[in-house]
């Protein structure tokens, strides 16, 4: 598939919605940087482009032929970075060591199905996220795409259970401990429930970690995510 003649194809069809280099305008979304789309598998991409996305302003290409739709899909993964390895700015084996080690990471982050169940599982996070993305995001909690306080819940009975809330309404909740256990909860059967200030991603790894270490870390979530398997994303038309 020639990259020239998906840039071209590019070029004539899509620009007007999503900007020369894909970043999007007030007519479409940024197709490059944007992690719901970078999650997208080659063939997810091409069958939006060749069916379009109904209710939405993303029209069917299917007259391109596939040919042509493949040399665009391959050009738009291209402006992603797909079509390239990332580099690694230090040593994967001895990221993974610190990561399941002193770091602590592990303790509630699994990682190519090794660790905790209580943080988001980052196998893929380094698919959608560049290294230094992934370090800032490690030393800066106002980065991170999730930050979540650790709970504490006590019943009328004296059961103590500290995690954090899946889900809530207005009787009940969903408390998922660090073991990975899940406890549901009628409030009306709680003694007392406090939401803590202290965050369960730690915010001082900037001071923790010398940049040598973020970097391997950093190393090893790349490399992981290079040979696992993308997240399975859902389309609307399809529920």
């Amino acid at each position: 598939m020639s990259s020239s003649r998906g840039k071209q194809i590019f070029g004539s069809n899509c620009v007007g919605c999503h900007g020369l280099d894909g970043t999007g305008s007030q007519r479409a979304p940024n197709i490059v940087s944007n992690p719901q789309v970078q999650k997208l598998s080659a063939e997810e991409m091409f069958r939006i482009v060749s069916d379009g996305v109904p209710g939405t302003g993303m029209p069917s290409f299917k007259s391109l032929g596939p040919p042509a739709i493949r040399s665009t899909v391959a050009y738009v993964r291209s402006l992603q970075g797909k079509n390239s390895v990332a580099t690694l700015p230090g040593n994967p084996k001895q990221g993974k060591t610190l990561f399941f080690g002193a770091a602590e990471c592990g303790n509630c982050h699994m990682a190519g199905g090794r660790g905790g169940f209580i943080g988001p599982d980052l196998s893929t996070y380094g698919q959608t996220h560049s290294a230094e993305a992934i370090k800032t995001a490690i030393i800066t909690p106002a980065a991170r795409d999730h930050v979540q306080s650790l709970v504490t819940a006590i019943t009328a009975t004296g059961e103590r259970y500290e995690g954090i809330v899946r889900n809530e309404d207005n009787f009940s909740l969903q408390l998922q401990s660090a073991d990975g256990a899940f406890h549901f909860l009628a409030k009306v059967e709680l003694k007392s429930f406090e939401r803590s200030q202290t965050l369960l991603m730690p915010s001082d790894y900037g001071t923790k970690l010398p940049t040598e270490q973020l970097n391997d870390v950093a190393s090893f979530l790349l490399k992981l995510a290079q040979s696992s398997t993308p997240p399975t994303v859902h389309h609307p038309e399809e529920e």
